[in-house]
Order: C-alpha cells, then structure tokens, then sequence
C-alpha cells in the first residue's frame, strides 16, 4: 500500500489506485465526464493545491531564490488546520491502500508535487518510489 506522485493527465500506472487531483482548477476544455477516463483525476482534491497568489509565484520562479519563496509560502498554506489534517489523512490512508495525487506540470522539480511529497513523508505517508528510479519511501 502506499501513494504515488504523478502528473495528470499521463497514462495510470497499474495499480496506481484512485487519482486525486491536487490543482486549484480542473482542466480546461475537458467535459467533468471524462476527467477519469482521459487520465486527469478521479477526484478533485483542491485543499492540497497552492492559493492563487502562491501559484502565481510558483509559475513565475525563474530562479532558485524565487522557488524558495514559493515553497515557504506552500508550506506555511500547509500548515493551516485544514491542511495539516488532509495531509494526516492522505498519510494513514497511504498504509491501508493504493492512490495517488498529481497535478498538471511538466517538471516535478518546480511544481507544488514535489512540495506535496515531501509534506506527505514527513506526515509518515509510505511513498511509491518514483519513476525515475528516486526513493521515496
């Protein structure tokens, strides 16, 4: 059991388990209908998702310095009540079944998944190594 970080919209994985999409906006042009079928999410989970002042610094990071900024400001919106307790649910789940989240953007590395999985590992969620051969468990 465990979860998996993923981009949305990319083909599942088997045994991936259910696809929670941690964005702020569902995607454009796509029917709700389809969401699933076409690999978006099969549940839309935004409590996850940066604010849209967050996500604007986070497109816009050109540089490392600008990155760090977005992260502290993700991390801070993490730490909220609400937050920390979906994180704390996603983690026990993570030891009792297969899911994963995701988000649209290309690079992990400047994308709030990263942020997310590194916030879920310190919540004691058991992580699905990743793609690239990284440990994340």
């Amino acid at each position: 059991m465990s979860v998996r970080i993923v981009r949305l919209g990319t083909p599942r994985i088997p045994g991936e388990g259910l696809r929670l999409g941690t964005v702020r906006r569902p995607p454009r042009g796509v029917p709700k209908s389809e969401f699933a079928r076409q690999n978006w999410y099969d549940v839309w989970f935004p409590n996850l998702a940066p604010s849209p002042a967050s996500m604007q610094l986070g497109r816009a990071a050109a540089s490392t310095a600008e990155w760090a900024v977005f992260a502290r400001k993700y991390r801070e919106e993490m730490a909220a009540p609400g937050a920390r307790h979906d994180l704390e649910l996603l983690a026990a789940l993570s030891r009792r079944t297969d899911f994963s989240v995701g988000c649209y953007c290309e690079r992990e590395e400047r994308c709030h998944r990263s942020l997310l999985k590194q916030l879920l590992l310190e919540h004691g969620a058991l992580l699905e190594p990743s793609a690239d051969g990284g440990n994340s468990t």
